[in-house]
């Protein structure tokens, strides 16, 4: 029969197997994200394959899907039935299908309005706001944050007064529209809408569609690399002499002591990172994908 103080862990052991910071490693157990650690009898942490399974799904999970959601996802992977395990993880699948979905029509759409012909602006061309906002499907207030905001700006039939919209106005309305429905942000599209109105500049345009295709390829291949250390996580969790209750916490195994410095108990949240150079942020705020 074999050891069951070959699974016990320090902190340190966990934060090298899973790159996070010790001072991380604590945080995600306090978050629930690690299940809690068994102590010794001087109250040092003793973790276990489970814990480090745990944070190396945490870690492909938040690359997938953003901290908060990746952390709702392992938690539900400790206690939930497996259904809810498996019900979050096919919505997170499922918003980057959307995603994917929906900048492929950016795309066509953005290269089939850009190849409209305008031609001579004529005044019965022109549209107020009302019917702009009519045509897209979007409220007159839409139109006119666009407007503050600089990426579609109409003429005025005079000084203050009300908008009109030429063709090549309803042109541009209807690109920010279908990127915006895409899940490009304002600040983004600050940049794109005036390289579009540039046919030489149309490569710019392009690539930056490409750029938001490769990030959406990169979440759903980390949602993938996840998958799999859910998978490993739950293996560990059954595994006898893995989980947290299971492990050798008698003082002398591989989990006691912690690493010098290293004080018993909760750790405060403001406590130092490790000094080895990674220091990813375990709890950073995921990217936004809309304003």
């Amino acid at each position: 029969m074999g050891s069951r103080k070959s699974t016990a862990m320090r902190t340190v052991d966990v934060a090298r197997r899973s790159g996070y910071s010790v001072q991380q490693v604590r945080n995600l157990e306090r978050d629930g994200v690690l299940p809690p650690a068994a102590r010794t009898a001087s109250g040092y942490r003793v973790y276990a394959e489970v814990h480090v399974c745990s944070a190396l799904a945490y870690r492909a999970l938040a690359a997938g899907t953003g901290p908060v959601e990746a952390g709702r996802i392992v938690r539900a992977a400790h206690g939930y039935p497996a259904s809810d395990l498996l019900a979050l993880l096919d919505a997170a699948h499922a918003r980057l299908h959307t995603e994917r979905r929906e900048l492929g029509l950016a795309r066509e759409a953005a290269e089939a309005i850009a190849a409209e012909p305008v031609g001579d602006v004529r005044p019965a061309d022109s549209m107020g706001v009302s019917e702009l906002a009519a045509a897209l499907g979007v409220r007159p207030s839409t139109l006119r944050h666009w407007d503050a905001e600089g990426l579609v700006v109409p003429g005025r039939t005079s000084p203050g007064g009300a908008r009109r919209y030429s063709p090549a106005d309803a042109r541009d309305a209807r690109i920010v529209h279908q990127l915006r429905m895409a899940g490009y942000r304002v600040a983004p599209l600050r940049t794109l809408v005036p390289q579009l109105r540039r046919a030489h500049r149309w490569d710019e345009v392009t690539a930056a569609l490409a750029a938001r295709d490769a990030s959406i390829d990169a979440r759903s291949a980390a949602l993938l690399e996840g998958a799999a250390a859910l998978g490993a996580l739950l293996r560990s969790a059954r595994a006898p002499g893995t989980a947290p209750g299971d492990t050798d916490v008698s003082g002398t195994g591989a989990g006691d002591p912690e690493p010098p410095g290293a004080e018993p108990g909760p750790a405060g949240p403001h406590s130092g990172a490790s000094a080895r150079g990674r220091n990813p942020t375990a709890n950073s705020t995921p990217p936004s994908y809309s304003d």
